[in-house]
């Protein structure tokens, strides 16, 4: 694998046009909204490479690690402009980690594919906008740009993954798990959280580059990647008051679970979730709290297949949909079956769908206008590098 062929295949879903805004660096299903709603492109520094590995148990973190070091050392070899953070979370992924282990890639050079997707394809007076989530997490040196991270985040604590408590041992039995803790390599520092923060190198590359090019470069920056949903949230409803259109139609996502295209086409205000965990809840329940009713609630949560400790329950999340003053349901999952109704990946989009079109398609959002709703709110910090 050669990390210069992923950036072009990252490039070649994107429409050979010009955008008025291109974003890049930490993932956030937030912020995605936010693209669509600019017309913008967003170019991840984070690629997932699923890695197989059978024969070792999810409870045995040095086994996976001892497993798959030596490919993980070789794909570093073979790409010097990448960081490798190796994950491993036997709370929220034990069902898939039974059979892989989880690469994930950060690029600590502006690939060239990048560069030139941004020199031709940023609009004349358009702004490159770097995302930078600060999130950090205990992680183990490996090697060169090569980490290990035990844990990751949702409602487990990082002192949880490593000491132990009566949450884990109670998971572990009911695995039937032979043992309830867990022994994990020691942590010697921290580092980006594997899935959501920014490795800083990427930020002094692109400073570089822009300023090579002359162009124009903002920052991004927030502590958390759900920080971002409540602003977006509220920016859609200030966008489509604006243009004296109902605001009172909310769609909740899930993890990957996330369809901007849809949103917009029935006027839909987005909230993305990190995950459907106990904290993540919570801070939807506080956004709901905060802002002004709304008639309409649906819900889309994504199944891992897991009984992790932390997670909310079907329940839980119905009677945050049942907020809503007319319609408030779970989009296409059986809350019985939470979260192992694997079938509602695809109910919910289905589901989605069939929702009434009220409205065009709008323009694109306005960038200055974003940025000062945006930045009104405490917890997001957006601007120029300058």
């Amino acid at each position: 694998m050669r990390s210069e062929d992923l950036a072009r295949w990252v490039t070649r879903h994107y429409p050979r046009r010009r955008y008025p805004v291109i974003f890049i660096g930490s993932a956030n299903g937030a912020l995605i909204h936010l693209a669509a709603a600019l017309d913008a492109a967003w170019l991840p520094q984070t690629l997932l490479l699923p890695v197989r590995r059978l024969g070792v148990a999810p409870d045995d973190p040095r086994g996976d690690l001892a497993a798959v070091s030596g490919a993980g050392r070789e794909l570093l070899a073979a790409n010097p402009d990448l960081a490798l953070h190796h994950m491993h979370d036997p709370n929220q992924d034990r069902l898939m980690i039974a059979g892989m282990t989880y690469f994930r890639v950060k690029w600590i050079q502006l690939p060239q594919a990048y560069g030139r997707f941004i020199r031709d394809h940023l609009a004349p007076g358009g702004r490159v906008v770097a995302v930078d989530c600060t999130l950090r997490w205990p992680t183990t040196t490996i090697d060169d740009r090569y980490v290990f991270q035990f844990g990751a985040l949702g409602d487990a604590t990082p002192e949880e993954y490593h000491q132990g408590g009566p949450r884990v041992a109670d998971l572990l039995a009911r695995y039937n798990a032979p043992v309830r803790k867990w022994d994990p390599p020691v942590a010697d520092g921290d580092s980006p959280e594997a899935e959501w923060g920014l490795q800083p190198a990427l930020l002094d590359d692109l400073a570089a580059f822009a300023g090579q090019h002359r162009l124009d470069l903002d920052l991004l920056r927030i502590d958390t990647p759900q920080r971002l949903s409540p602003a977006v949230a509220e920016l859609h409803r200030s966008w489509y008051a604006d243009r004296d259109l109902p605001t009172n139609r909310l769609l909740v996502e899930s993890f990957l679970l996330l369809d901007p295209w849809q949103a917009l086409r029935t006027g839909s205000v987005p909230y993305w979730t990190v995950f459907g965990t106990e904290t993540f809840h919570g801070d939807l329940e506080t956004y709901l709290n905060a802002t002004d009713p709304y008639d309409e609630i649906r819900i889309m949560l994504f199944n891992h297949g897991t009984d992790s400790f932390g997670l909310a329950s079907g329940d839980q999340w119905r009677r945050t949909a049942a907020r809503a003053r007319k319609i408030g349901v779970l989009l296409g999952v059986d809350a019985a079956v939470y979260p192992r109704d694997f079938a509602s990946m695809v109910r919910a989009h289905r589901e989605l769908s069939k929702i009434r079109t009220r409205y065009p398609m709008p323009l694109p959002l306005d960038l200055a206008w974003a940025t000062a709703v945006l930045t009104a709110r405490d917890q997001v910090a957006w601007h120029s590098t300058k």
